[in-house]
């Protein structure tokens, strides 16, 4: 096994999203919930059994109905998770039905099967999402354990005094007022390469806003997107020098889908562009000029990333959109106006950026990254439209169209892979400007875009 890191032996060997451990749960699952059903009486399975499959259909179907309604769903959910949550339903009403005259022994395993086949369900989600990759990434995740390179401002502020430069960068806490925006929001993160140590005061390096999903905590770009190591590497190749990366928190709780406008969800907007920017700015000495500034967001954030930049371009200069919609959304065009703006349509259009990009006319020096995947189709015709328009009004950009699902290792890869470009057209020092890929989309994708939305 030499030459194989043990990051890479626990990333295969302890893998949430594929192998042994997912298998063996599914598997422990069904035959739970067999040995529950098993020899049983003729009249039961005639009655009861064909009354719980019911149940666990009309589980399934409702979880569906939900997902959709909501407008949950950035990549269709795989099946596996809709037929985990029809036996999970299942083995409920087994439980439920065969209760009073079952023996003590099948009592119990038709009790135990019910959090077993709930736990294949947990399993098909992950598998859908990523959250979690690796059990040491889901036990720091659920524990709050410590973050790599993780110290505190008082260190941050003695090390500057004394001169140290990290071999590695380092991971701050911080705690930022809401008093422009009235946001309430959770702890956010300021990721600062070794290079920012260099000189007191600092170096005014670019700095990168970085917001996660939908579902998510400020953490997650550093915990389940890897964004720190992959900074660490990039700060490695070029003697320390890596942009500043904010962690925001554009929900302020785990469950609160903003995308990332002001609206009754509350003013995550001006949350990132009049609490956040500016606190970077004045306490840790970044870059303020607008040609400096980038956002990168991973699918809801992938969103609020192009919004952020069309509609901010003395902000922001450049995005990644990594699997981002359209426009901000929260279901169908209906159910977003009444749940993200309290039925004003008005502000919709304010936040969508093909109303802003069309109303804006010609940019100036503002580029753009589109990722997308093999599986997102909607996801490439949403990224593909935007391109279109965004370059029709003079924002240079691209579509790279890579392998993979809508999980965070996927937006792992994307971010690694833009940052080189990234960096470089911020101005970080000592890394040379890149040309963005060629975009391989055609223009059919483009048109199909239309019906994303």
């Amino acid at each position: 096994m030499s030459g194989v890191s043990l990051a890479e032996l626990l990333r295969h060997h302890l893998s949430l999203m594929h192998g042994w451990i997912p298998a063996t749960a599914q598997i422990a699952a069904a035959l739970m919930l067999a040995v529950a059903i098993a020899r049983r009486t003729r009249r039961w399975w005639l009655l009861w059994v064909p009354w719980a499959v019911f149940v666990g259909a009309i589980s399934a179907v409702i979880a569906y109905w939900y997902v959709i309604s909501q407008g949950l769903a950035g990549d269709p959910a795989p099946r596996a998770l809709w037929l985990w949550i029809g036996l999970s339903g299942t083995a409920l009403a087994v439980l439920c039905a065969g209760w009073r005259r079952a023996a003590w022994w099948r009592r119990g395993v038709s009790l135990a099967a019910v959090p077993i086949c709930l736990v294949a369900v947990a399993f098909s989600v992950n598998a859908w999402t990523g959250y979690f990759p690796t059990v040491p990434i889901a036990w720091n995740q659920l524990t709050a354990g410590p973050l790599p390179d993780q110290t505190d401002e008082a260190t941050v502020a003695a090390m500057l005094e004394r001169h140290v430069v990290p071999a590695d960068g380092t991971v701050v806490p911080i705690e930022i007022a809401d008093t422009a925006s009235g946001f309430r929001h959770r702890g956010e993160l300021v990721y600062l390469p070794p290079a920012w140590y260099a000189s007191n005061p600092p170096p005014r390096l670019p700095a990168v806003l970085m917001i996660g999903g939908e579902f998510n905590t400020p953490a997650d770009w550093v915990r389940a997107g890897n964004a720190v190591a992959t900074a660490d590497a990039f700060a490695a190749a070029h003697h320390g020098y890596a942009p500043v990366l904010v962690f925001a928190d554009a929900g302020g709780a785990f469950n609160n889908d903003t995308e990332c406008v002001d609206g009754s969800r509350g003013n995550s907007a001006d949350h990132l562009t009049e609490d956040v920017r500016p606190y970077v700015i004045s306490h840790f000495g970044v870059s303020a000029d607008r040609s400096d500034w980038g956002v990168v967001g991973w699918s809801m954030g992938g969103t609020c990333a192009v919004d952020l930049s069309v509609m901010h371009p003395e902000l922001f200069s450049a995005f990644e959109d990594i699997a981002g919609d359209l426009s901000p959304n929260a279901g169908t065009k209906a159910q977003t106006i009444a749940r993200l703006y309290g039925g004003n349509a008005a502000a919709w259009a304010a936040y969508d950026p093909t109303t802003v990009m069309t109303r804006h006319g010609h940019y100036t020096d503002v580029a753009g990254w589109f990722d997308t995947n093999t599986a997102g189709p909607e996801q490439t015709a949403a990224a593909s439209t935007l391109c279109a328009l965004g370059a029709a009004n003079g924002i240079t950009c691209t579509v790279a169209v890579q392998p993979g699902m809508h999980d965070w290792p996927f937006a792992d890869h994307a971010f690694a892979a833009a940052l080189p470009w990234l960096a470089g057209r911020l101005g970080t020092p000592g890394v040379a400007p890149t040309p963005l890929p060629e975009s391989p989309v055609t223009a059919p994708v483009v048109q199909a875009a239309a019906h994303v939305h």
